[in-house]
């Protein structure tokens, strides 16, 4: 049996990003959900209405742009998470 997992993510909730950065949260989230397609589709998974272990069929594998708002938002939280993140590490993200 495994051990209990109990997951503790650094707590972002105290970092305020400046606008300019809060602008690269949707090019960031569109990337990380292209990563993850790329990823899925060269381990033989293709597009299926239900997810389908056996057959690797998974239905967010479709463009960014064609995914419900629920599914975009799952993104846009690892992209603003991942930015608080660097941010609160004591990174600056500049252009």
């Amino acid at each position: 049996m495994k051990p209990k997992y109990n997951p503790q993510p650094i707590d972002t909730k105290d970092i305020q990003l400046p606008d300019e950065v809060n602008a690269l949260v949707e090019i960031v989230a569109k990337n990380v959900h292209e990563v993850w397609a790329k990823s899925r589709i060269e381990q033989g998974w293709t597009y299926g209405e239900k997810r389908d272990e056996q057959q690797k069929m998974h239905p967010g594998i479709l463009p960014y742009e064609e995914l419900s708002e629920s599914e975009k938002d799952y993104d846009r939280n690892t992209a603003m998470e991942t930015l608080r993140l660097v941010t609160k590490l004591g990174f600056v993200i500049k252009k």
